[in-house]
């Protein structure tokens, strides 16, 4: 089992990495997933995660789009494996799990970390979710 702290990580490549390692059989564990960061002018994230928000159908149709931090940085790993629904991407994907902050049970666990210092222009996931 991998333990992968996100503080300070840029989402896409966390998500790229941790679909890898789940495609060669790793279970995956994320935590600070409220501190993960999206890069990019956040006037552009802003107004791109509320259009994703609004467009949320009618029923049981539609897009919808989760405003917790953990489940949006999943979600983006989510997007980069196999069908997630049947086969093997659902069995990959149930190994893959995210938490707010750092739960009892990995606090003494050793942690990859995820992230490094970022230039760019960026904003947390927690800031977007909000």
């Amino acid at each position: 089992m991998k333990v992968i702290d996100g503080k300070g990580a840029i989402m896409g490549r966390l998500a790229s990495y941790v679909a890898k390692e789940a495609l060669k059989g790793e279970e995956i564990v994320i935590v600070n997933c409220e501190q993960v960061l999206i890069t990019g002018s956040r006037q552009n994230i802003r107004e791109n995660f509320e259009k994703k928000k609004g467009r949320v159908g009618s029923g049981q149709k539609g897009p919808k789009i989760s405003r917790r931090p953990d489940m949006i940085v999943k979600r983006a790993i989510r997007g980069m494996l196999p069908n997630f629904r049947k086969g093997r991407g659902k069995i990959i994907y149930g190994k893959i799990r995210c938490y707010m902050g750092v739960p009892k049970e990995f606090i003494e666990s050793k942690k990859i970390i995820g992230g490094k210092k970022v230039e760019a222009k960026s904003i947390q996931v927690q800031e977007m979710s909000r």
